[in-house]
C-alpha cells in the first residue's frame, strides 16, 4: 500500500495563508472546500499541505515546523519578509555545520529557512 503524507496547518485565514505558502514555496493552490485550502507542488515531490481554518487563535509555539532548504538563506528570509513573513531573530542560527533563520509565517506559525 502506497503512502503519502500531507501536512495540515490550522489557521484564521486559510485563503491568506494559502497564498503566502504557495508563494514561499512555489506552490499552486490545489482545491477548497469549507474551511479547507490545499496546495501542492507542482513536481508532485513536497508534501501537500493543507490550510485549516480554525476559530481557536495560535497561543504557543509549535510542535511541528516546516525548514526551507535553499543555498542563500539571507536572500530566502527577505523575500519572504516581502511576502508577509516576520524574521524572529536577526542573526542565523549556527549549529552541526548548518545555519538558519527563524521566521513566522503572517500568523505567527514558526518556521525555518536553513542552508541546504
Amino acid at each position: 500500500m502506497a503512502r503519502q503524507l500531507e501536512l495540515v496547518l490550522d489557521c484564521a485565514d486559510p485563503d491568506r495563508l494559502a497564498a503566502f505558502w504557495s508563494a514561499a514555496l512555489g506552490y499552486e493552490r490545489f482545491g477548497a472546500a469549507e474551511n479547507y485550502r490545499s496546495i501542492v507542488d507542482p513536481d508532485g515531490v513536497s508534501p501537500k499541505l493543507i490550510l485549516q481554518g480554525v476559530h481557536e487563535p495560535k497561543t504557543v509555539k509549535n510542535r511541528l515546523h516546516l525548514d526551507i532548504q535553499i543555498d542563500d538563506i539571507e536572500a530566502e528570509a527577505a523575500r519572504l519578509v516581502e511576502l508577509g513573513a516576520t524574521r524572529l531573530a536577526a542573526e542565523p542560527f549556527v549549529e552541526h555545520g548548518t545555519s538558519w533563520i527563524v521566521m513566522a509565517d503572517p500568523e505567527g506559525n514558526e518556521f525555518c529557512v536553513c542552508e541546504c
